[in-house]
């Protein structure tokens, strides 16, 4: 039976849903997300993103499987360069981070601190640590990949194949994040 997660934004302005189970829970450390961190977290009232690791949580999902029922007027993307195919997309209303989203991917990275305290799933592996400077300070609570592994993918492709290989769009951000450049 489909569990539907329902998320907000601090302020509740915006809500998503999203029909469990995810593909996976992860935390990323690649320089592109906590770059991206360091943005959202400098933005008015932003909550914090990154886990005391330094890495930034993300529950992985089908693109068909995660909707805005509220307040997607509110959500506008931001993508460190001009060329990059990755979005990451904030409530400008509270300046929540609401998820990442691999354009020409069919998954969406639906962020941590979306989830009330204590309903966030367990964490199931931390990627990318190659791209820090000591990745031997990370706990060995869950596998710490220097890169991403073969399982990780073939998680990725075995949803795909699940969605009968489509590319669904997550065409509700209609506006860009106004940042400091």
């Amino acid at each position: 039976m489909t569990k539907t997660i329902k998320l907000s934004c601090a302020c509740g302005a915006v809500e998503m849903e999203a029909d469990d189970p995810p593909i996976m829970s992860t935390e990323c450390l690649c320089t592109s997300c906590r770059t991206a961190a360091d943005v959202f977290e400098a933005l008015p009232g932003a909550p914090r993103l990154r886990e005391a690791t330094g890495g930034i949580r993300t529950e992985m999902y089908r693109k068909d499987r995660v909707r805005c029922v509220k307040g997607a007027d509110h959500l506008r993307e931001h993508r460190l360069t001009a060329e990059t195919k990755t979005r990451r997309v904030v409530a400008t209303c509270c300046n929540t981070p609401i998820f990442l989203d691999f354009t020409n991917g069919h998954w969406i990275d639906l962020y941590g601190p979306l989830w009330p305290a204590g309903t966030l799933p367990p964490l199931q592996m931390r990627t990318m640590t190659g791209d820090m400077d000591d990745p031997s300070a990370l706990p060995d609570d869950v596998p710490n990949l220097k890169t991403h592994s073969a399982g990780f993918f073939l998680r990725l492709i075995l949803a795909w194949a699940a969605m009968g290989f489509r590319r669904p769009r997550a065409d509700y951000v209609k506006g860009v994040l106004d940042v400091p450049a």
